[in-house]
């Protein structure tokens, strides 16, 4: 039992390590957003816009820094593997794609900018960053399914710690 439950706690530490650069890319946008948005105000094929008004450049460009300065000082921290610089660009880059392919669906589907898509809106950005770091081939499915789980309630707090701070207009 005791090997067990330190085999969990082992995998949920490497879990956090694995996607705090994401974590952090997907959080920074709220602090630098703003400016103009990254579907240029232009509408889909369907008529509807292609991201929103919350998705900009500023906010892209100042989250993929954050997460690649948050990826590059954990491998000063943890030690540098060989795939940690090429690491520390795509995971966050992937986190940013992926928070941009979930407001591509929330607008499909007629969800305003800021509105509540449960579940994408907590794993989209995870799903991109895990996508993203398939070719270092540092992912193992027991890696990927406890970055999922841990993610929701991780996201779910942060989100609404940065709504109480005014940060943000919801706690979603």
């Amino acid at each position: 039992m005791v090997d067990n439950s330190m085999e969990i706690a082992t995998l949920l530490a490497e879990a956090l390590k694995f996607i705090f650069p994401a974590y952090c890319a997907n959080a920074a946008p709220v602090l630098a957003g703003g400016g103009p948005p990254m579907d240029f105000g232009k509408n889909f094929l369907d008529g509807k816009r292609i991201f929103g008004k919350n998705k900009t450049f500023r906010g892209f460009f100042f989250g993929w820094a954050i997460g690649i300065i948050v990826g590059l000082v954990e491998g000063a921290v943890f030690g540098f593997q060989s795939y940690s610089v090429l690491f520390s660009f795509l995971t966050p880059l992937g986190a940013l794609f992926g928070d941009l392919t979930g407001a591509f669906l929330k607008r499909r589907l007629n969800i305003a900018p800021g509105g509540l898509l449960p579940i994408v809106d907590q794993v989209d950005f995870v799903v991109g960053a895990l996508v993203f770091s398939l070719p270092l081939a540092m992912v193992h499915w027991q890696l990927a399914v406890a970055v999922l789980i841990i993610t929701p309630p991780i996201h779910l707090l942060t989100n609404y710690v940065a709504y109480k701070l005014k940060l943000k207009s919801n706690p979603w």
